[in-house]
């Protein structure tokens, strides 16, 4: 076994490689803890996206300095962070980071309060931290490091014994700390990602092959991409393409993504496939766009496709460039950058007069630097961010932490109802404060019912649900179960209307026909006849309706 006393910047490059590849290689299973049965659980894959942002950043250059590596780790880490689990992840490192500044070599001491340091940092970063969840892996382990660092001073391996049985033991333990995990028999999903890392951390201190197999998780319970075209060199490959795929082939196994992984990296690169089978996200830079497609239709349906020559792009920037005058448009008062998923949204959002639209939601969070860039490209003096996710919030707070020159105010909207009010309510005539305050409460006056399928068995507040069975949700709260679309929505807004209510919004989404949407919203237009009943195409996916009620 090999015997480290210190870690420099290259053996903490070679740990970070390793954990962030244990993390991808199981991130499905990660994905898999997620207790709530909606089909948009993906601790597993925020978590990995925001270590791949990581490691390219870190792999920039060789670190001899320890500390300059953990500063590279860290900035990776919080431009690529996504999700909830994600940002949580980011502050980690950015403790670790910080405590490590000007450190060329790590001690174990050391190394054992940057952990520390970095669950620190991650509880503070959150408004209202609850214990059970990757926090609580991140601070215990943290807290038993230290003290076992303090009884060996220059013994890794002890130190790393330590870190994996008490991440192991308090992992389990988080199925006790959280009602809805225990409920559901699971373990916290960002609590097994963070020991996957650590897992790796150790492999590579040992001098141990980092395992290329799938780990078998069952123990646990059963239940962004950077793509900067500006910033390449030469383009090898010249069309960015990008689509989901939905609906996948009855047969179709995790293997056959694998494969269509494989296909793709044969004819390009910068190859990006994430997602269940439920839905794919696919990215890749190609000479053969129509290959990938082909590559895409075998294993199901294709939606957001997305085909953009790189080289014309590259020619217009140059053009452009040449021809950029230097005075600049001067700053508007206000502008809004909102994150929205799905056709009719963006359309909607559009027609309200916003600035930006992030694409992303349930399905895939944007991350940090997604929506820093948005905040960048909008020519005001003050930006009103609406996240419309509550797995979104946390990094659309961090992306305006990191924001200079203008003011950037987040309005915390859980859904594209609650972005929809607070756009309405914007008034140009009033400060930034005020506004946000308006902005917040208009929001906060919508109550939402979303009805979907459920990806799992459930037991959730006394209702058995099975796989595959509709479900429908009340503020977030599952309320309904069902087997027909129809009956789950009709049976949700019984719950939801009062005679206070004025209006009904019915939004749709992709899987919906339009008279199947019309039929429903008749029918609630003629059950709450006092209240105004509209309907619009949101074009969302995995979200049959998202119905607003105000």
């Amino acid at each position: 076994m090999v015997q480290t006393k210190v870690i420099d910047g290259l053996l903490l490059r070679d740990m970070v490689l390793a954990g962030a590849a244990m993390l991808d290689k199981n991130r499905e299973a990660v994905d898999a803890l997620n207790v709530f049965p909606v089909p948009d659980g993906d601790t597993g894959t925020n978590m990995s996206l925001t270590m791949a942002s990581a490691t390219r950043e870190l792999s920039q250059k060789e670190y001899l300095s320890a500390g300059e590596a953990a500063e590279a780790l860290a900035k990776g880490a919080l431009r690529g962070a996504r999700g909830n689990s994600g940002v949580i992840t980011s502050q980690l490192y950015r403790g670790f980071a910080r405590a490590l500044e000007g450190v060329e070599k790590i001690t174990p001491p050391q190394f054992a309060q940057a952990l520390r340091r970095g669950a620190e940092t991650a509880y503070k970063a959150v408004m209202k931290p609850k214990e059970g969840t990757i926090l609580t892996v991140a601070r215990v382990i943290a807290e038993d490091a230290v003290r076992q660092a303090e009884r060996a001073p220059e013994d890794y391996d002890a130190l790393f014994d330590v870190i994996l049985l008490t991440g192991d033991s308090i992992l389990k333990k988080t199925q006790q700390m959280l009602p809805a995990l225990t409920a559901a028999g699971v373990v916290d999903a960002g609590g097994r990602g963070l020991l996957l890392l650590y897992m790796g951390y150790a492999a590579v201190l040992r001098g141990e092959e980092i395992p290329t197999e799938r780990l078998d998780f069952s123990a646990d319970g059963e239940v962004a991409f950077e793509d900067d075209h500006d910033t390449m060199g030469e383009i090898e490959f010249a069309y960015c393409t990008e689509f989901l795929v939905q609906n996948l082939l009855p047969g179709t196994k995790d293997e056959d993504i694998d494969s269509f992984r494989r296909r793709l990296n044969r004819i390009g690169d910068c190859v990006l496939v994430v997602g269940d089978l439920s839905l794919v996200k696919v990215h890749v830079h190609t000479n053969e766009p129509g290959k990938a497609l082909e590559f895409g239709q075998a294993l199901g349906e294709l939606v957001n496709l997305k085909i953009e020559n790189m080289v014309q792009q590259r020619r217009d920037k140059i053009a452009q460039g040449a021809q950029k005058e230097t005075k600049q448009e001067p700053p508007k008062d206000f502008g809004i950058v909102t994150v929205s998923l799905g056709e009719g949204f963006n359309s909607i959002f559009s027609d309200l007069s916003v600035d930006q639209i992030v694409e992303g939601g349930q399905t895939m969070n944007p991350s940090i630097e997604d929506i820093s860039a948005a905040i960048a490209r909008v020519n005001a003096k003050c930006v009103f961010v609406l996240p419309n996710n509550g797995n979104v919030i946390l990094a659309a707070q961090q992306a305006a932490e990191l924001t200079d020159g203008k003011q950037v105010l987040v309005i915390p909207t859980k859904n594209v109802a609650m972005g929809i009010a607070a756009a309405v309510a914007f008034q140009g005539s009033v400060s930034g404060e005020e506004n946000a305050r308006h902005m917040d409460e208009a929001a906060q006056r919508v109550r939402t019912g979303t009805v979907t399928y459920a990806v799992r068995d459930s037991d959730i507040d006394g209702l058995h649900i099975k796989q595959g069975d509709i479900i429908g949700l009340y503020n977030g709260k599952i309320v309904e179960t069902g087997q027909s679309i129809h009956d789950v929505a009709a049976k949700l807004m019984a719950q939801i209307v009062t005679d206070d209510d004025e209006l009904i919004t019915v939004y749709y989404g992709k899987e919906v026909s339009p008279e199947d949407a019309q039929a429903l919203t008749d029918e609630i237009a003629a059950q709450f006849d006092d209240c105004d009943v509209e309907i619009h195409r949101g074009g969302q996916p995995l979200y049959y309706y998202l119905i607003s009620v105000e």
